[in-house]
């Protein structure tokens, strides 16, 4: 099965990817390796804002995460030349959580993204990973998470 026929029977459209928003580009393929830039947690309703451990609990904080996962994709479609099935593995994910100073459950919050992934893309999405705080995100956002891809 190809990854754009699960993600179809996951109900999942992937967007066009967004336009950069400073000085800096997407994403920079390097042989077979792809680096994402940053993908903030925004979807069809808008960005997702918040702190989690003020005013976002774990769930939307993974949801936001998963948002994140979904951006990922659609910039890896877009350095593919619009085929996801270019994509040979994910990588690694760093994750930034806008969270509270007490807050410790930024792994939970990143599973949004990486159980997205893996039930996605299988065994291809399996990735390593890390999941830090951050005091603050940009435009306030709760999530936001870059990638290392291989491709074909």
């Amino acid at each position: 099965m190809t990854i754009a026929s699960r993600l179809t029977d996951m109900g999942v459209t992937l967007p066009d990817a967004p336009a950069p928003a400073a000085n800096y580009v997407p994403f920079v393929r390097m042989g077979s390796t792809l680096y994402v830039s940053g993908q903030i947690s925004a979807g069809p309703d808008g960005l997702v804002i918040g702190k989690l451990g003020a005013d976002m609990d774990v769930d939307a904080g993974a949801a936001a995460a998963k948002l994140c996962a979904i951006g990922l994709l659609a910039q890896v479609k877009a350095a593919c030349g619009g085929d996801i099935d270019g994509l040979a593995r994910v990588v690694k994910l760093t994750g930034f959580v806008n969270s509270t100073a007490d807050f410790t459950d930024q792994p939970k919050v990143i599973n949004g993204a990486s159980d997205f992934l893996v039930d996605a893309l299988g065994d291809v999405g399996a990735h390593a990973r890390s999941a830090v705080s951050a005091a603050s995100l940009p435009l306030g956002v709760a999530v936001e998470i870059e990638g290392i891809f291989e491709l074909k």
